[in-house]
C-alpha cells in the first residue's frame, strides 16, 4: 500500500517543529501581555459573508477554503481574524470596557501556492486596540511589534517596521489626479510594488487604469521619504514611538499600503532588511469594520504575524532557539524487572516533588538507555540497579558533565534540584 501524503500545503508539526512553535507562544504571550493585552481566540469556521463584507474579492474568491455545509450556507476556513475580532466586538459592544486590547495566536487556512515562506496552513499572532482612534496607540501596537523582535535577538539592523498612511496616500494620489474610483486599484498596485519587476508593474498599473503621466507621478510619490512631515497623523506617531523607545526600528515608507480594503488610517509591515522573505508583520488601523458587520461604530488597530516567515528570519539573523522537545528533566533506568518497577514508584514521588521525570519502559542494556538520554537531551540519568535496590540507594548521572554519585534515595531529590 503505498504511504497517504498529507494535504497540499499543510503541515506536520513533529516535536522539533512543536517546541518552536510553543517558544514562539511563549514570546508572543510575555510582550502581549507586558501591554496589558488579554488573549482571546474566534472560532476556525466562519460564515463566507463575514469575509465577503470587506476583506477584498482577492481573500474571499481566491485564497479562502470554502464549503456548502449540510444547511446550505457557505462557510470558510478562517484566513484572517480581524473580521471575527470585529464581529465579536460588535455582538457585545455595549458590555466591552474601553480600551479594548485583545491578542491571540491560532491556525488560519490560505489556498496559495506554497512556497518558501508560504503555507496554506500557518499559525498567526493577531494583536489588536479598539475604541481609540490616536496616532499614539497606532504607536503602541508598532512598538509592541518592535519590543517583540528585540526580545527575540531581532536588532533593528535586522528587521525594520515600515509605515505609511492610507490618509496621507489618498492626499498624494488626489494631487497627482487619479480619481476616487481608481484609488483603490491603485492602492492593490502599490501593494503590489515589490513583488513584481518594473516593466510588469507598469504594466500591472496601466491595466488598472492609470495613464503613463500618472504612472510617473505616482513613482516620485514612492520615492518621497519626507512626505511623511505634512501628515500630522504621522507627526504624532512617531513622536510616540520615539516615546516608547523603539525609533530605532520604525521607518516611514510610502509604498506601505497594505492590500486589504479595510484599512483607513496609518498601515504598518515589517520586513527583514535584505528583503529576503515576505513581510514578517503587518496591520494598520480600521475604524469601519466593527459597524460592517453590524455593530455600532468602533476604531481599531491592529497586525497580524505569521509563524512561517518570523522563523526564517531568525535563522538567517544566526539567532534561532536552541530547542529541546523533549522536556523530561530526569530519565530513570534499570537493570532487571524488579528494579524496573522501582523507577515507577521512585518516578511518581520525583513528579510529586515538581520535576519532570521519564522512566525507561523496560529493562535493557544501561549503555542502551544512557544513549537515548544523551539523544533526547535529558541532564540527568537516575540509575537503579541490584545494589540500589539492595541499600536503600540511587545512582544520579549527570549527563552533561559526567560526573556520578551514589546517595540515599531519600537525599535524591535535595541532590537533583542542587544539579539542575
Amino acid at each position: 500500500m503505498s504511504k497517504i501524503l498529507p494535504v497540499k500545503g499543510a503541515r506536520d508539526f513533529y516535536p522539533e517543529e512543536m517546541a518552536m512553535r510553543g517558544w514562539l507562544y511563549r514570546n508572543i504571550r510575555v510582550v502581549s501581555e507586558s501591554f496589558g493585552y488579554q488573549e482571546f481566540e474566534g472560532p476556525f469556521l466562519e460564515r463566507l459573508e463575514l469575509y465577503a463584507a470587506k476583506s477584498g474579492d482577492e481573500l474571499v474568491k481566491q485564497q479562502s477554503f470554502v464549503f456548502e455545509d449540510r444547511g446550505g450556507e457557505m462557510i470558510a476556513l478562517r484566513p484572517e481574524l480581524t473580521p471575527s475580532l470585529a464581529r465579536m466586538v460588535a455582538t457585545r459592544s455595549q458590555a466591552l470596557p474601553r480600551p479594548i486590547r485583545w491578542w491571540s495566536f491560532g491556525p488560519f487556512w490560505r489556498y496559495e501556492r506554497p512556497q518558501k515562506g508560504r503555507s496554506r496552513e500557518f499559525f498567526q499572532w493577531n494583536i489588536d486596540i479598539l475604541g481609540v482612534d490616536t496616532p499614539q496607540a497606532d504607536a503602541e501596537l508598532a512598538a509592541v511589534a518592535a519590543v517583540f523582535f528585540r526580545n527575540l535577538g531581532l536588532p533593528s539592523s535586522a528587521v525594520r517596521i515600515l509605515v505609511n498612511s492610507r490618509t496621507l496616500a489618498e492626499i498624494q494620489l488626489e494631487t497627482i489626479g487619479i480619481p476616487s474610483d481608481l484609488r483603490q486599484q491603485t492602492f492593490r498596485a502599490i501593494d503590489r510594488l515589490d513583488k513584481m519587476d518594473q516593466r510588469k508593474w507598469e504594466a500591472y498599473a496601466s491595466e488598472v487604469g492609470l495613464s503613463d503621466d500618472q504612472i510617473l507621478a505616482l513613482q516620485d510619490v514612492l520615492t518621497d521619504t519626507e512626505a511623511w512631515k505634512q501628515s500630522k497623523q504621522l507627526v504624532s506617531f512617531f513622536e510616540a514611538v520615539e516615546k516608547l523607545g523603539v525609533s530605532d526600528y520604525i521607518e516611514y515608507d510610502p509604498s506601505i499600503i497594505r492590500g486589504l480594503d479595510y484599512y483607513t488610517g496609518i498601515v504598518f509591515e515589517a520586513r527583514d532588511a535584505d528583503r529576503r522573505h515576505r513581510a514578517i508583520l503587518g496591520g494598520g488601523r480600521y475604524d469601519d469594520l466593527v459597524s460592517i458587520v453590524g455593530g455600532d461604530p468602533v476604531p481599531g488597530v491592529g497586525f497580524a504575524m505569521g509563524d512561517v516567515v518570523i522563523g526564517l528570519v531568525l535563522e538567517d539573523a544566526g539567532v534561532s532557539p536552541e530547542l529541546r522537545p523533549n522536556p523530561a528533566q530526569i530519565l530513570l533506568v534499570a537493570f532487571d524487572e524488579a528494579s524496573l518497577l522501582q523507577t515507577l514508584s521512585i518516578s511518581s514521588e520525583l513528579r510529586a516533588s515538581g520535576l519532570r521525570a521519564e522512566w525507561y519502559p523496560q529493562a535493557d542494556r544501561i549503555k542502551t538507555q544512557l544513549k537515548y538520554a544523551d539523544r533526547q537531551g535529558i541532564p540527568i540519568v537516575l540509575i537503579l540497579g541490584p545494589d540500589e535496590l539492595a541499600n536503600g540507594q540511587v545512582t544520579i548521572k549527570d549527563m552533561r558533565s559526567g560526573d556520578q554519585i551514589s546517595l540515599d534515595r531519600s537525599d535524591m531529590i535535595e541532590h537533583i534540584g542542587e544539579i539542575l
